[in-house]
């Protein structure tokens, strides 16, 4: 059976972007992650040293997110590395992040990349 933890709207202000003025302004920043991984234990001992604790996860994207970047892709790799490397019960992770009204010439609400490992 596969299980997944879900974090979803994972909101942010960070200073990701090509331009200057998006780097030095900043934008909103939404990261949802899935996170593959046995729970079966944890679902069975109730104890959270079988799983993986959601607000170390939280943690470890928000000081990765901070991190500016001129791509999505790069920010969400390096999220990706840093939770596999770190919790090694993690079979893969699926990271989405969206730019809210991205500098594009028009009405877009948001602008996402989804890298998956």
């Amino acid at each position: 059976m596969k299980s997944f933890i879900l974090l979803e709207n994972l909101t942010f202000y960070a200073n990701h972007g090509v331009f200057p003025q998006e780097t030095a302004v900043g934008n909103v920043f939404i990261v949802n992650l899935k996170i593959q991984l046995d729970l079966s234990k944890a679902a069975s001992t109730d104890d959270i040293e079988d799983t993986v604790s959601y607000a170390d996860i939280y943690e470890d994207v928000k000081n990765e997110i901070l991190i500016p970047s001129k791509l999505l892709e790069h920010a969400a790799k390096r999220i990706i590395c840093r939770l596999k490397e770190k919790y090694t019960r993690i079979e893969s992770v699926e990271v989405k992040i969206s730019k809210r009204n991205p500098p594009i010439g028009g009405q877009v609400e948001f602008a996402s990349v989804i890298l998956i490992d």
